[in-house]
């Protein structure tokens, strides 16, 4: 199938500055409904990169959009999806929108900022990406909707097994392109895109567009319009970037329990999963709640430790490079690079957890002193001036940009081990207590389980078996010959009688 344009399209490129005077969204053409969901969650004007592409992309146009991270443009192609594709019909199987995004982390943002859009004209979302069961998913296409967000991984499963088809796609996002083209996607992106009909509407939007991403513009966009908020690494206006050196390790980790101590919610990047975990536990136990964000997670956990960030419950989220792109909490006050990134590009996405939306954020980055001159590398790199500053925990710029500590919170008790309990007595968990229950079996087997710490077995010559597990000394058999085993707390000993 092949859609007609809305308009012609011209070439051209568009750079913005944040001080371009506000304008309303009623204004640049978006519908009343949209409108007005947009006010109920409490958004009333237009950021730049959407003041620039909403008359584009409402017209049909396509468009690139470079927006440094935070910069509004998941808004920016929420709004004009919602609204092409409202009045049409909705068909099972068969989508007629479709974002593509990197991560089920940012596939879940996408969704949570765009269902309140799409349910204002009545149109249906889904998600769809791996790492969970696709009975769900498959039973959402198979009822119809009309948007679908979805990682490539799990599209293209689905689509192979014949669950969906995209067809009737008519106006397609790819979000975060460059990271895409990072993690490999890239083939498989391309495969998803010709699968989708030609002269559909396209839009690509990122903070970058390189890697390989120019050969998607080429092949898929025309005579698509660009659109550029500054720079597309250029760092955060309200953004407040500070190194920390420390001397070593001890000093480190002080410093670490410090900056997470305050009242305002933060977030920590390690670079690994077990580390993350770790600090989590460590920060939980020593009375500052903490959840950690990682791949190791199942979906359910990662939800619940965000929900948990979210609503306050926890304050800080110490998180591996997952949650670098597509995790938009409000009022994240501070960002602190525990382990340096590898690359200056996953700096500034990880930085840009805070300073969202125009509001003000910190970030500080701990180097030890063998990080120093890759952190010097990074930093130009990424056009971040600033000038390092030996601290310990107690040094007066920590305390200043820490602010207020929190209040201390007790961890939740950890279940105490009753004595006897386990797989040598007491209660097994799903089994029920046995203790003073004998069990009996068609041959005359008799077992009974005590809640004590002795064992106790003694098996007779006839066709029955009886096996005992008592506190105490407790003896029994039947016939001529009998065999018991006691097993006290302090070790095991065996007698035979006869």
């Amino acid at each position: 199938m092949t859609y007609a344009r809305k308009a012609p399209r011209v070439l051209s490129t568009s750079v913005t500055s944040p001080s371009v005077e506000s304008a309303s969204f009623a204004s640049l053409g978006v519908p009343a409904p949209i409108v007005a969901a947009l006010a109920d969650g409490g958004i009333t004007a237009p950021f730049p990169i959407q003041l620039d592409t909403l008359p584009d992309t409402l017209a049909g146009r396509d468009v690139l959009g470079r927006g440094k991270t935070g910069s509004g443009k998941t808004l920016a192609f929420s709004i004009p999806l919602a609204a092409r594709l409202a009045g049409g019909k909705r068909r099972a199987r068969r989508p007629r929108g479709l974002v593509l995004a990197p991560t089920r982390e940012l596939a879940t943002q996408i969704t949570a900022t765009l269902e309140p859009l799409a349910k204002a004209l009545g149109l249906r979302v889904t998600t769809i990406f791996g790492g969970v069961s696709q009975h769900r998913q498959v039973n959402a296409l198979e009822s119809g909707v009309d948007i679908v967000v979805a990682c490539p991984g799990r599209l293209e499963d689905l689509m192979k097994q014949g669950f969906v088809t995209l067809d009737d796609v008519e106006i397609t996002i790819l979000d975060e392109a460059d990271h895409m083209a990072d993690l490999g996607f890239l083939p498989g992106v391309t495969r998803i895109l010709a699968a989708t009909p030609k002269g559909g509407q396209r839009l690509l939007f990122s903070a970058t567009l390189d890697n390989g991403v120019d050969k998607l513009v080429k092949r898929f966009l025309e005579n698509q319009v660009l659109h550029s908020v500054d720079e597309a690494n250029s760092p955060v206006a309200a953004m407040t970037h500070h190194v920390f050196d420390v001397t070593g390790v001890d000093v480190k980790k002080e410093l670490v329990h410090k900056l997470a101590s305050g009242q305002g919610r933060r977030i920590l990047f390690m670079r690994t999963k077990h580390q993350a975990r770790k600090l989590a536990r460590q920060l939980t136990e020593a009375g500052i709640p903490s959840v950690d964000l990682h791949g190791n997670l199942s979906q359910n956990a990662r939800d619940r430790n965000l929900a948990a960030f979210s609503e306050g419950s926890a304050r800080v989220l110490v998180a591996t490079d997952v949650a670098a792109r597509g995790v938009h909490v409000d009022e994240v006050e501070l960002v602190v690079h525990v382990d340096p990134p590898a690359e200056h590009k996953a700096y500034l996405h990880r930085s840009g957890r805070t300073a969202r939306a125009g509001s003000a954020g910190d970030v500080v980055t701990i180097v030890l002193p063998d990080q120093r001159k890759d952190l010097s590398v990074l930093m130009r790199k990424a056009a971040i001036k600033v000038t390092p500053v030996q601290v310990t925990a107690e040094s007066e710029h920590v305390i200043r940009l820490v602010g207020e500590p929190a209040a201390h919170v007790p961890p939740a008790p950890k279940p105490e081990k009753t004595e006897g309990t386990g797989r040598r007595g007491g209660q097994r968990p799903g089994r029920g207590a046995r203790g003073g229950q004998a069990r009996q079996n068609g041959q005359g087997r008799q077992e009974s389980r005590g809640s004590g710490q002795g064992r106790q077995e003694s098996r007779g010559s006839g066709q029955g078996r009886q096996e005992s597990r008592g506190s105490g000394q407790g003896s029994r058999g039947r016939g001529p010959r009998t065999e018991g085993r006691a097993e006290g707390a302090g070790g095991g000993s065996r007698r035979r009688r006869g």
